[in-house]
């Protein structure tokens, strides 16, 4: 398996899709960044040389693409952002609600969890019932 970035990626797949492993690389950027490296997107990720990977990781640095780390603290820092100044977004984070303006009277199960339903707990010493 191919190394780039500190992130291994499938070394069976294409690279096009391959570099969709790396937290911030999408289709897109991926696509552009092949583009840029002219390395050719049906290639195998285990047929790279060393020096197309090392392009790649060049092409992904002075673009400035956030990747990894620093992408998953930025959005880190923007939600303790909203939170921190109690805007509508950061309050509905904070209280673990959808975010977006869906609808919470059903559905909304992803963002609040499963349902707490209050059931009857039944007293062991009170006297059993008609049957």
């Amino acid at each position: 398996m191919p190394r780039l970035l500190g992130v291994e990626i499938p070394a069976e797949k294409r690279i096009e899709a391959s570099l969709t492993y790396i937290y911030g690389v999408g289709p897109t950027t991926a696509k552009r960044v092949l583009e840029q490296t002219n390395i050719d997107p049906n290639t195998r990720a285990k047929d790279l040389t060393p020096q197309q990977i090392n392009e790649i990781v060049h092409t992904i640095t002075n673009n400035k693409i956030l990747i990894e780390g620093d992408l998953r603290r930025e959005v880190q820092s923007n939600l303790k952002r909203l939170q921190a100044i109690n805007s509508y977004r950061g309050i509905r984070h904070r209280r673990g609600l959808p975010v977006r303006g869906q609808r919470t009277s059903t559905n909304a199960r992803t963002r609040k969890g499963p349902r707490k339903t209050v059931g009857v707990i039944r007293n062991k010493d009170a006297k059993a019932g008609k049957v």
